[in-house]
C-alpha cells in the first residue's frame, strides 16, 4: 500500500467577482497574489488545475484584496492596461512557466498564434506543448491565454468557452 501524503494542504483564499461574460472564481495566497482566475460554471476544472499545480488545496471563503478587483472591474470596462497591476504567481512545470510568463507579454488588443508564442519563447517546434501549457493557465484574463489564436486566424479553445474568448478579443479592441 502507497504511503499517505502527511503535507498539509495548501490554502487558498477565494472570492467571485461578478463581470460581463460570468462570475470570476479569484483564488488568492496569503499575501494576496492571484493564484487562479476561473469562471463559476468552470470550478471543477479550476480545482484540477490548482490540484495538479500545488498537491492538495484548501480553498476557505476569503475577500480577494480590493486593489485586485478594483483592477479587475476596471478591466472589465474597458481600462485595459489595469491587468499590469494584478500581483499573481504561478506554479507549474519550467516550460508551463516560461509559457504563462510570455502570455504576460502579449499586449491587449493583439493576438498571437501559438506557433509565434513557441518562436517568441525560442522552442518553434514546440507549439502543440506550449498549446496544452496554454490550456493549463490556471490565471486566465490575466495571463491572457484568450489572445492565443489558429495559425489561421481562427478562434480555437479557451478553457472558459468560445463565447467569452471572442468577447474578451472584442472587448479588447481585436475583431474576430
Amino acid at each position: 500500500m502507497p504511503a499517505r501524503s502527511t503535507r498539509t494542504p495548501e490554502r487558498f483564499g477565494l472570492d467571485r467577482l461578478a463581470t460581463p461574460i460570468g462570475i470570476a472564481l479569484l483564488v488568492t495566497d496569503s499575501d494576496g497574489a492571484l493564484r487562479a482566475l476561473d469562471w463559476d460554471d468552470y470550478e471543477p476544472r479550476m480545482r484540477e488545475l490548482l490540484r495538479l499545480h500545488h498537491g492538495a488545496v484548501e480553498l476557505v471563503d476569503r475577500p480577494a484584496p480590493a486593489a485586485m478587483k478594483t483592477a479587475l472591474s476596471a478591466y472589465f470596462e474597458g481600462d485595459l492596461g489595469q491587468l499590469m497591476r494584478i500581483d499573481w504567481r504561478i506554479a507549474g512545470t519550467p516550460f508551463q512557466q516560461k509559457v504563462w510568463t510570455a502570455l504576460a507579454t502579449i499586449p491587449a488588443g493583439t493576438t498571437m498564434s501559438y506557433g509565434a508564442l513557441a518562436a517568441k519563447i525560442e522552442m518553434p517546434r514546440a507549439i502543440r506543448a506550449v498549446g496544452h501549457a496554454n490550456g493549463s493557465n490556471p490565471i486566465s484574463v490575466v495571463l491572457p491565454c484568450h489572445r492565443l489564436i489558429g495559425a489561421d486566424g481562427s478562434l480555437v479553445k479557451y478553457g472558459g468557452g468560445l463565447e467569452r474568448k471572442r468577447w474578451l478579443l472584442r472587448h479588447e479592441g481585436v475583431e474576430v
